[in-house]
């Protein structure tokens, strides 16, 4: 299993973890932003990554059926977690600008269903996963990702969060910004508001 260190190593050496004035898919301002797709990239890597968590995962929810992540950016995690820990993995994808399970996915009544994603931050692609699993009348069992930079204190579901990298990274609004991040151009690199 890999350390805090080793991995937060990982991210840097890929330059997954980027530094500046980044506006996040929540609308949010932050000064560091983790781009999972350049740790992607080196294919190794992010197995070793996905391998740890996946043994974190293993040891927190018992009798998972399905794994479910949101597209864009939980899909090859999902992927990866569901090949280490041999569970049929689904995606679901914004129609619309609502999630919507596609391609053929369903969930079956009563299905005990893993969410795995990236990063979450707000939680906001997490939770609107969480009405797809309530909607085909399964059971969450919980959340699982790389980087959990949610804040305990604003999002309900951190107690079910299991992660590889806790990160407190402050996110601020944009009327609330510190003077340091106005000086710094912003870089909006998010997939939600893509049209």
């Amino acid at each position: 299993m890999l350390s805090l260190k080793n991995s937060l190593a990982v991210l840097k050496k890929t330059d997954a973890l980027k530094e500046g004035h980044f506006v996040l898919s929540s609308g949010l301002h932050s000064s560091k932003y983790i781009q999972c797709a350049k740790l992607l990239s080196f294919p190794k890597k992010a197995e070793n990554i996905c391998k740890s968590l996946a043994y974190k995962i293993n040891k927190k929810f018992k009798k998972i059926d399905i794994i479910l992540s949101p597209a864009i950016g939980g899909i090859i995690i999902g992927y990866e977690i569901g090949r280490i820990l041999k569970l049929e993995t689904i995606f679901c994808e914004r129609v619309k600008g609502k999630f919507k399970l596609r391609r053929g996915f369903n969930i079956k009544k009563g299905s005990r269903i893993l969410i795995v994603e990236d990063v979450i931050t707000t939680g906001k692609s997490s939770l609107e996963c969480v009405q797809l699993i309530k909607k085909s009348k399964a059971k969450l069992l919980g959340f699982a990702c790389l980087i959990d930079r949610s804040s305990k204190k604003k999002l309900k579901i951190s107690k079910k969060i299991v992660s590889q990298l806790k990160l407190d990274i402050p996110t601020y609004k944009k009327n609330n910004l510190p003077d340091y991040l106005k000086k710094i151009p912003i870089t909006s690199p998010g997939s939600r508001r893509l049209k």
